[in-house]
Parts: C-alpha cells; structure tokens; sequence
C-alpha cells in the first residue's frame, strides 16, 4: 500500500488550495540533461502547451542540467512532493524496481519503431509500477541508440580491460563488468570533468551526450551498436497529480501526449547528425567490429536472462506482449 509523506500531503493541500482560491499553481520541473538537449528543450515546449491547454492553471519552470536537484535525486524529490514534477531516465532506478530497466535489453528492440512497439508493449505494467512508486508518468521519449565511447581503437574485450567507464545504471555498469572494465557511477552534468580527471575514459551513450558534452576533446572513437533506445519519463507525483481537477488533468495529458511524440520524432531526427558532429569534430565514428559485437550480444543475451530472473513475470510479459 502506498503511503503518503507529510511532504506529498502538504504538496497536495497545497494543490487543491491554490484551485479554491482561483490562482495558478507555480511548478518547478528539474531536469538532468543541459538546456541544448532535446529532451530539455522538448521539457521547455511542454511546459507551454501545458500553460495554454490549462488556460494557466498550471506554469511550470524548467530547471535543467541538474541545476534544481541533481540526476540522482530528482525521481525522489517528486517521489517525496519536493517538485510536484520532473524528468529522469528511466532505468537509472532499475536497481530499485527491476521492471523500469525494461528499455535497457541489448539487441531487443533496436530501432525506433521496436523501442515504440516495446513501450506499447510495456506502457501498463511500468505505470503500475511507477503507482506503487508514487508517481504517474506523463510522456516518455526515446534516446537514440546507444554506441561506445573509446579513446583507442577497440577491437575486442582484449582492449578494454581495466578501463574506467562511466555507468548511469546497472545495465552499463554490468556491460563494464563483462568486459573487464571498472564502472563508475556518473551524472550527464558531471561527464565533460570525469573524463577530464580521468574519473571516466570510456562509457556506453548515444551520440547525442556525446555532442552535448563536447566529449573529442577527450576522445577518440566512437562505435556504433545500437545496443537499446533507452527512455527519459517525465513523472508527477501522484497526490499533486490526483489534487487537480479533471479538467486540468486532461489538459496536461494533451500536452504530454503531443510532447512525446514530437520528442521521439526529433531524437530520430537527430541520430544522424550527431554522428555526423562527432566525425567533423575529429572522432572516428565507424561501426563496431564483429568480434567486439560478438561478444556485445553474449553478453547482452546473459543480462536479459538475469532481467527476467529479477523482474518476473511482469517482465516476461512485457517481452512476450512484444514478440507477439
């Protein structure tokens, strides 16, 4: 059963106070990624629809680069009604529930249509997770696919042994493992200075990171995979969420709905162009090599298994609503 904190009930009150009394409602939306990020600048758009298809019952700020709360702390700050609202990625708290690392399965759906099909597929039984979590997802959105980041050339698990790579979750910090390399946990906001201090030398992301954080000034090549599509969720809490009136619920849900398909249309959009800006940029950007994927989709096939073991049958129908 879910339990409301003191915290939630007064954000809560709040809520349904600010109605009775006429006036709009101020919310603070932190975010992970910079201001230049699509998924931030999608944030920033849905906002606007939000205030217009509210008639301004709700204006929500945007706060990103972890400015607000950092990656780590935002699922909790909305969890807990610190924020009303906010925007994370997903399978970062998968080491929590196992079921929300449902987007993070190598080689499964690797391509934006799969990744859709896959959320389709998932979209009920993550929500009734995310309930029992205090929290009601609004719009989700696609990464583009993810690649590794080296500064040498890779050809094997034989040229990634000892290597520090920086994780967001335990996904890549079990893809480090298996290939002898030592994870260390790091935020987007922190990238540019772990590979600068040498925290990080190597990590597994879209091109997109990798354009935002300028990462050739560190590295060198990047090869494509396109091992998942992983997903940022844009999540409210649950008693903010309830306190509103139908009314101005359907109209956030109209903004989201309209938000997460535009974000996934741009971030296909943009997949190209980020290999492009990593190539003009000095990077080798090529394909990674069969060996190296070889080894990639064995031990993807292992993490699957070991994510079903941990998620059930919750999981498993996931996988089998997609297959069929």
């Amino acid at each position: 059963m879910k339990t409301m904190t003191t915290l939630a009930c007064t954000v809560a009150m709040t809520a349904g106070a600010a109605f009775a009394d006429g006036h709009a409602q101020n919310w603070d939306m932190p975010m992970a990624y910079s201001a230049t990020n699509f998924h931030s600048e999608q944030g920033v758009m849905f906002a606007e629809r939000v205030k217009e298809y509210t008639n301004g019952a709700i204006n929500i700020t945007v706060h990103p680069g972890g400015s607000l709360f950092g990656g780590g702390d935002i699922k909790r700050a909305v969890q807990t009604g610190q924020v009303p609202i906010g925007e994370r990625f997903m399978s970062a708290h998968a080491n929590e529930a196992p079921l929300l690392g449902w987007d993070n399965l190598p080689f499964l759906a690797t391509t934006y249509a799969d990744n859709s099909k896959l959320w389709e597929a998932a979209r009920d039984t993550v929500n009734a997770q995310l309930a029992d979590l205090n929290l009601v997802a609004l719009y989700t959105c696609p990464w583009p696919g993810q690649g590794f980041y080296f500064n040498k050339k890779v050809n094997s698990s034989a040229d990634t042994q000892g290597i520090k790579f920086r994780s967001y979750n335990s996904a890549t910090a079990t893809f480090a493992e298996e290939l002898g390399m030592i994870p260390v946990q790091v935020e987007a906001a922190e990238l540019s200075q772990a590979l600068a201090t040498g925290v990080a030398s190597a990590f597994i992301s879209s091109g997109s990171t990798g354009y935002d954080r300028k990462v050739w000034e560190h590295l060198s090549h990047y090869y494509k995979v396109n091992a998942w599509l992983p997903r940022n969720y844009v999540i409210v809490n649950s008693q903010s969420w309830d306190a509103l009136d139908d009314a101005t619920r359907a109209g956030m849900q109209k903004a989201a709905d309209e938000t997460g398909a535009a974000c996934a249309a741009k971030s296909e959009e943009l997949a190209d162009f980020y290999f492009a800006e990593l190539a003009k940029n000095g990077m080798t950007v090529e394909d990674a090599g069969p060996d190296f994927l070889t080894e990639l989709k064995a031990i993807g096939e292992k993490m699957t298994a070991e994510w079903l073991e941990t998620a059930g049958a919750d999981g498993q129908a996931i996988i089998d609503a997609y297959n069929n």
